[in-house]
């Protein structure tokens, strides 16, 4: 299994490859945010798809200066997509939705953001606030769970906290009042 995972990111990450390890297995992301840092660890045994996407993202510097532009305490945290003047960023490709490997929308996990339709994932990804039962998959398709938080869950649970209002110019609810800003994302040396 772990030749099979270590042979597939080799391919998948190939334009990026210079900067990512295939070998590990479980790599770090260091975010930078407004209100401290997070260290997350990442899954590739049970999400190598969603992994190695989000990997992309961080090793081109594409979450660099983006806010988490939705907040709902006691569910999610949710970022990657916009800058602070809700410009968005440029999308890559969608991925295969990975929401059946295993991992659960727990307290404190991070997952892929997507649409109605399961395969839609792309850049947003969002930190579960609460036991979010309800975004895991069932009869319909869930939201693909590839990691946790390691380091910083004090960090989140202030962001969670943040004031949020209605956003007119992006007709949204659940905008944080002022930005907070994830300054960047760094893939940190394997252990």
């Amino acid at each position: 299994m772990v030749h099979f995972i270590i042979a597939s990111t080799l391919l998948t990450l190939s334009s990026f490859s210079y900067a990512v390890d295939p070998t590990n297995i479980y790599p770090k992301v260091k975010l930078e945010t407004s209100m401290g840092v997070i260290v997350v660890e990442l899954d590739r045994v049970k999400a190598p798809i969603t992994v190695n996407n989000f990997l992309e993202y961080v090793v081109k510097g594409e979450y660099n200066n983006t806010i988490f532009h939705r907040i709902i305490d006691d569910f999610i945290v949710q970022g990657g997509a916009y800058d602070a003047k809700f410009t968005a960023k440029e999308l890559g490709k969608n991925i295969i939705n990975e929401s059946g490997n295993g991992l659960k929308n727990e307290i404190g996990t991070i997952a892929m953001a997507k649409e109605n339709r399961p395969h839609t994932a792309n850049r947003q990804f969002f930190f579960n606030l609460a036991d979010n039962t309800s975004l895991d998959p069932g009869r319909k398709w869930g939201y693909a769970v590839f990691g946790a938080i390691i380091e910083g869950e004090e960090v989140l649970e202030a962001i969670a906290k943040v004031p949020t209002d209605y956003n007119e110019a992006m007709a949204w609810n659940d905008v944080p009042v002022k930005p907070v800003t994830l300054i960047k994302a760094t893939l940190l040396p394997a252990d």
